[in-house]
């Protein structure tokens, strides 16, 4: 217990360090790309304003065309959202974005722009993914090792252990449900001005590792973010990364016991149709049954062919 304990404490603290690790790295390599380009697009705007009256329909789709690659790449040239000193690549960011990384979410709002930030990013990404996958299991242990002292706790008071089971269940489903899926959503109604709908789409989405890019927290240019916002959300994804992993696997068993499960049912309604000669009824409850899962159509159909 005391090995185990001393491995998850060294694995928490060495996959921090390499999270912090590359958030400074990319900070240093980035910021001042940044900072040029912001300028450049301040110089871009200003010389827009300067002599609209005299610009031609290719000058004018020549500054729409930098002017969305800038917002593609983070810089809002509007009032003053461009200003150097507002960096998407602080020390807060590029924590976010190398959480990303690992996860593989992706959202594609955030991205390296330099040769040497795209190239460590591989490098990064190469042993980071692996070591996400670790911390992650180590994780779903320590969350399966709660869900088993509760129901040891619920066996010394006397439950019987297929409810004990399903207790557990549902307090681990319960649980990350409301910690990650529900409450979250209420921060983001406050913080990004959402509704607690696209606070609950936009959780489950970046939890998944789905990553549409439509909706990312810190990206409104017209508010303003504590320094620390997307550091913990970074965070809460990690960990509810690990809770919903959990839960797919724990529905991944659901539904293949149910498939190891159903050729049993189908024996048994065989020869129960050999026994009471229900024949033609018993075939089309089961026919029914089949139908409305459509898994097992095809072995539907072998019991069919099988009954003519």
């Amino acid at each position: 217990m005391c090995s185990s304990k001393i491995q998850t404490s060294l694995l928490m603290v060495s996959y921090s360090a390499y999270l912090l690790l590359g958030a400074l790295v990319f900070w240093a390599l980035e910021k001042n790309a940044e900072t040029e380009q912001k300028m450049a697009v301040i110089h871009m705007k200003e010389d827009f304003l300067h002599n609209f009256t005299r610009l031609t329909l290719a000058d004018v789709e020549h500054f729409l065309k930098n002017l969305t690659e800038a917002v593609q790449r983070g810089v809002y040239p509007v009032a003053n959202e461009s200003k150097t000193e507002l960096s998407n690549w602080d020390l807060s960011n590029s924590f976010f974005f190398v959480g990303t990384v690992v996860s593989t979410i992706g959202y594609g709002t955030l991205c390296p722009k330099t040769a040497a930030g795209q190239i460590f990013c591989v490098l990064f990404a190469s042993f980071g993914i692996p070591l996400n996958i670790v911390f992650l299991h180590r994780v779903g242990k320590m969350l399966s090792l709660l869900c088993k002292r509760l129901g040891r706790w619920l066996y010394v008071k006397g439950m019987k252990k297929k409810k004990i089971k399903f207790l557990t269940l549902l307090f681990f489903l319960v649980m990350g449900i409301l910690v990650f899926l529900c409450l979250p959503p209420f921060v983001f109604q406050v913080t990004e001005g959402w509704s607690y709908s696209e606070g609950v789409y936009f959780a489950f989405i970046t939890l998944s590792t789905i990553g549409f890019g439509d909706y990312v927290v810190g990206k409104q240019p017209d508010r303003n973010y504590p320094s620390y916002y997307r550091s913990l959300v970074a965070i809460w994804i990690i960990f509810g990364l690990a809770w919903i992993a959990l839960l797919f696997n724990l529905l991944t068993t659901v539904l293949e016991d149910t498939e190891k499960k159903l050729p049993r049912i189908v024996i048994k309604w065989e020869r129960r149709i050999k026994t009471t000669g229900k024949a033609d009824q018993d075939i089309g409850s089961l026919d029914l049954f089949l139908q409305e899962n459509r898994h097992y159509r095809i072995l539907g159909k072998l019991h069919r062919r099988e009954s003519l």
